[in-house]
């Protein structure tokens, strides 16, 4: 449609209809324990660099806590906005985030040239880091959970931490594809849309998503039973962003989060599951949204509110 890519957003990731088009993470490289590989897991030699405000880069700061790596895997944050180099680092404070302390970097941007020189795309969080050869592992946040799950397991405080059983695999995957195509990227297609019809057809998809989560956790604690796995944790990034944000600044208002009794209550645990709510930051995930889409809110004024009772006991025995 014409008009569609200058009101985009992301200009080379729209396509002619105004649907957002997520381009394909740059950093594919594994850390394994197999003999011989190229990227072998080591107490103190990796690095992530992760934002609160993105969900993607919040899965992997879960997955750290989850399997007790904080003392093998260094993590630093950026600061929250984010302007047209990217992201960047902050100067130690709680509202912007700390400065990089392996290289002396003013925007992540750096370890993507270092990485690849002729990468001319949009730099994204999280980012893997070996700090031994000097280069960016991977940036795929789905691929770096999965690393952190087993890959650590020798220099892990919690080895016995599985979040992506093998008996359970094929459930998991299955809802990981729904989930992200219709949830978690979907509320960006939706918010990102340029067009009317872009934005009907992919809010759509993801209440018709919303409303089926609804009756798995109607019936189930967790997406696959009583046990929580990826899929959860995946999923549970955007519902914690979803009313604070998405509802006003993605236009995903058909209802809330806090309208569905289950999903409600399933946030409201996985937020207060131990560790969790430390690696949640609603002051970096609002103004991150906010401040950073001028093609959605060119004021950049943060809205104060909704106010949520996060601490509300959620009653899923």
């Amino acid at each position: 449609m014409s008009g569609a890519k200058e009101l985009a957003q992301f200009k080379a990731e729209t396509d002619d209809d105004g649907n957002f088009v997520r381009q394909q993470s740059a950093f594919r490289r594994w850390v394994s324990d197999e003999p011989g590989a190229e990227f072998p897991p080591e107490a103190g030699r990796y690095h992530l660099y992760v934002s609160y405000a993105c969900p993607w880069a919040s899965r992997t700061l879960v997955v750290r806590k989850l399997k007790g790596l904080e003392e093998a895997i260094g993590v630093t944050i950026v600061d929250p906005i984010r302007d047209e180099r990217g992201w960047r680092f902050g100067d130690g404070s709680a509202a912007t985030g700390e400065p990089d302390p392996l290289h002396g970097w003013t925007y992540l941007s750096e370890g993507y040239a270092l990485t690849d020189p002729a990468f001319d795309g949009r730099v994204t969080v999280p980012v893997l880091w070996d700090t031994k050869t000097n280069t960016a592992v991977n940036n795929e946040s789905s691929e770096i959970i999965r690393m952190l799950n087993s890959a650590f397991d020798a220099v892990a405080k919690h080895p016995e931490v599985d979040l992506y059983p093998e008996p359970l695999r094929p459930e998991i995957d299955a809802l990981n594809e729904r989930i992200y195509e219709t949830v978690n990227n979907g509320v960006y297609r939706s918010g990102f849309a340029s067009t009317q019809a872009a934005y009907e057809e992919n809010v759509t998809k993801l209440f018709d998503s919303l409303d089926w989560l609804e009756g798995i956790l109607a019936e189930k604690r967790y997406l696959t039973g009583d046990q929580l796995t990826e899929a959860d944790w995946r999923l549970v990034m955007t519902l914690f962003r979803f009313d604070p944000v998405y509802v006003g600044h993605f236009k995903t208002n058909l209802r809330r989060i806090v309208d569905y009794p289950n999903l409600w209550a399933y946030t409201r645990e996985l937020y207060q599951y131990p560790g969790i709510a430390e690696t949640v930051n609603f002051d970096h995930i609002k103004r991150h949204y906010y401040v950073t889409h001028p093609s959605i809110n060119p004021t950049g004024v943060v809205p104060l509110g909704p106010i949520i009772d996060w601490d509300e006991p959620h009653g899923r025995g």
